[in-house]
């Protein structure tokens, strides 16, 4: 069949190249994309119960897939979890349970359900189809396994790969030795069972794609094809998506929706325009204006803004985006009134910034009490900072001798936004006394 590429669509291959996304492809690739609609397939490992931003670029590869006219299978590693990757790890992994795999499992495939239905709709979404190795690992038998899959494979083959290379100086388990044969099996059966003749991966993976291309090509006297894409580092070469906090993840329960917003704003200005490119399906155009817009005017910061804005939307939706722009909005801006934020807003503040319960006593809130309570002050150290004009509620600058806040103050009665300084904040909800 044809490839009936998306309107005004680049092709897949010319597209993921000038987004600096093409790492390295397989002989005829490009040709078999050209050809007709190709199955390509994707795998993520359930090590975990969320994934990363680094996982993004592999989600929006299927997502680019689909969007060129072509299918997607997103596999979860449930049954080559239980023996773990070695590549790009410089030590064995911990073997974990059947239970906490089959548990994270869950957890990752509605995380990526969501970003496709987020990014194609509910109908194109359906042209990403799951699947779960465990389904066909869980039963396979070692005798055929090891005569079916482990004769198309020499050891001295094995050894060249750049996964087990990299850890012949440490030490590699016989277990995570043969991770690259169980990934081989999994793209032969695929191309068996659903037609997938192509697997897209981190550059990490090479080595075990083409392990997959090779076994279709002795066992199956097929024809398959893989492409990956490069390992993101910042401007500095420092790996993507580390903080000082570690890893920033999908799950807002790992990272907040807030923190995962404040990543992509704190963007360097060399990085946002590759990060426009990678982590958005904006079109080159409009990637290219929001560019020149940025270096008229970098202090604005627009680049970054309409970055965080579009990742956080794809994995968080848009309300959780807009809730978190107005929370990061109100943080930098000391003039902000607190009486124009939404409950939304001053709940997600709550969470993310120190926070007091506090009672009114005769109509008035105790402001110096609630410096205390909010910044860990002393009585002392809160006077001061009144005296020294540092203090401000509700976007307004509290005087000298201000010693407590009118009660009827309170935003809808219930919030407190109470400023040290230019950005530190302390939220108090109001309760009965």
């Amino acid at each position: 069949m044809a490839v009936t590429p998306m309107p005004g669509s680049l092709a897949l291959l010319e597209e993921l190249e000038w987004r600096g996304l093409l790492f390295q492809q397989t002989e005829g690739c490009a040709a078999a994309l050209a050809k007709e609609r190709v199955h390509g397939y994707c795998g993520f490992d359930p090590t975990a119960d969320s994934l990363h931003v680094g996982n993004l670029v592999s989600i929006l590869g299927l997502v680019r897939l689909v969007r060129a006219g072509h299918e997607g299978v997103a596999l979860i590693g449930g049954g080559t979890a239980m023996i773990g990757d070695p590549s790009g790890k410089s030590e064995e992994r911990p073997l974990r349970d059947a239970e906490e795999i089959a548990a994270n499992a869950r957890a990752i495939e509605g995380q990526i359900r969501r970003v496709v239905t987020q990014a194609l709709g509910e109908s194109a979404g359906a042209r990403i189809h799951f699947r779960d190795n465990a389904s066909w690992l869980g039963s396979q038998g070692l005798i055929p396994f090891l005569r079916d899959t482990g004769k198309h494979f020499t050891v001295n083959l094995m050894l060249q790969k750049d996964s087990v290379q990299s850890r012949m100086a440490t030490g590699i388990s016989f277990t995570e030795f043969t991770y690259m044969l169980l990934q081989a099996h999994d793209f032969l059966h695929l191309y068996q069972h659903d037609g997938v003749t192509l697997q897209v991966g981190g550059s990490d993976q090479w080595g075990n794609i083409t392990a997959g291309t090779e076994l279709i090509r002795k066992a199956a006297r097929g024809e398959a094809h893989g492409l990956t894409f490069p390992l993101l580092t910042d401007a500095a070469g420092k790996k993507f998506g580390k903080t000082e906090a570690g890893a920033v993840w999908l799950d807002a329960a790992r990272t907040s929706q807030y923190q995962f917003y404040q990543f992509w704003i704190n963007t360097e200005d060399a990085d946002v325009g590759r990060l426009l490119r990678t982590f958005t399906l904006l079109d080159r155009a409009t990637i290219e204006g929001i560019e020149a817009e940025h270096a008229a005017a970098p202090h604005l910061r627009m680049a970054q803004r309409r970055l965080a804005a579009e990742v956080t939307t794809l994995i968080h939706g848009a309300a959780a985006t807009a809730t978190a722009a107005q929370v990061s909005q109100t943080v930098f801006d000391k003039k902000a009134d607190a009486h124009a934020l939404s409950d939304d807003v001053f709940a997600m503040l709550a969470a993310e910034m120190p926070s007091v319960q506090v009672s009114a006593l005769d109509g008035t809130i105790d402001l110096v009490a609630l410096l205390e309570q909010g910044f860990g002050l002393s009585k002392t150290a809160a006077r001061k900072l009144i005296q020294q004009g540092a203090v401000s509620v509700n976007g307004a600058k509290v005087g000298a001798e201000a010693q407590e806040v009118p009660a009827s103050e309170a935003v809808r009665g219930r919030w407190v936004l109470v400023r040290k300084g230019a950005r530190e904040i302390a939220i108090a909800e109001l309760v009965a006394g």
